[in-house]
C-alpha cells in the first residue's frame, strides 16, 4: 500500500509510518497550522515575546526592583501579561509565563520569576 506526502501528495518512499516526503514538505506542513491565524493574533503574540524578553533580561537575578519608567523605556508594555496571581497576604503577581511582577507602589515594581 502507497502513502502520499500530507504536503504536496507526492508517493513517499521509506518507512511505514512516514508522512511527508522530505523535511521541506515536513516544514512546510507544520508552518501552516502553527502560523497566527490573524492579524490581531499575532500582534498579541509579538507583545506578549518582547514583554517576556524584557523581562527575562532584566530580572537576571530572579528577583529585581525596577522602576515602572525604566520597563517602559525598554519598551515593555503594561497591558499585555499571560496571567494573574493573587496571594493569601494580598498581593497581586502579573505573570508573561514563568516571568512576572508585582507593584510595590505606583512608580516601582519587583520582578520575579516562578519556579517550574
Amino acid at each position: 500500500m502507497s502513502k502520499n506526502c500530507l504536503e504536496c501528495g507526492e508517493k513517499i518512499i521509506g518507512r511505514e509510518d512516514k508522512k511527508f516526503c522530505n523535511d521541506g514538505c515536513r516544514n512546510s506542513f507544520n508552518n501552516k497550522i502553527n502560523k497566527d491565524s490573524t492579524n490581531y493574533m499575532r500582534n498579541v503574540n509579538n507583545k506578549l515575546r518582547k514583554n517576556y524578553r524584557i523581562l527575562t533580561a532584566t530580572n537576571m537575578d530572579n528577583k529585581t526592583k525596577i522602576s515602572k519608567t525604566a520597563l517602559s523605556a525598554k519598551g515593555f508594555d503594561f497591558e499585555y501579561f499571560t496571567n494573574i496571581l493573587k496571594t493569601k497576604s494580598g498581593n497581586t503577581y502579573y505573570f508573561v509565563y514563568e516571568q512576572g511582577y508585582m507593584y510595590l507602589d505606583p512608580d516601582y515594581l519587583m520582578l520575579v520569576r516562578k519556579d517550574l
